[in-house]
């Protein structure tokens, strides 16, 4: 099963295109396959795009971080608002 791309990532604090995600070859998650994820929900309503339990599953993302010992240059805030962000773009 492949992955779709989306037309947007959020990457380093700013939003950038799928295609110009790059990754270093040095990477850390590459080398020693350190990595944490969180399974995250957007729904497309009337309003425009709802995520569920946005700030819980962001908090768990960080405290994953936090116990691998992986640095995150940013608050749960604007991890959230990232999210929000990019659920924007897919309204299209």
């Amino acid at each position: 099963m492949s992955i779709k791309a989306s037309d947007f990532i959020w990457h380093n604090g700013r939003m950038i295109a799928w295609d110009d995600a790059k990754l270093h070859v040095m990477s850390h998650v590459i080398n020693y396959g350190s990595a944490v994820f969180e399974g995250i929900r957007c729904y497309l309503t009337p309003k425009g795009p709802a995520v569920f339990r946005l700030e819980d599953h962001m908090s768990r993302l960080l405290d994953s971080c936090k116990i691998y010992r992986i640095e995150v240059d940013y608050s749960l805030d604007e991890i959230c608002q990232g999210a929000v962000d990019l659920g924007a773009q897919r309204r299209g």
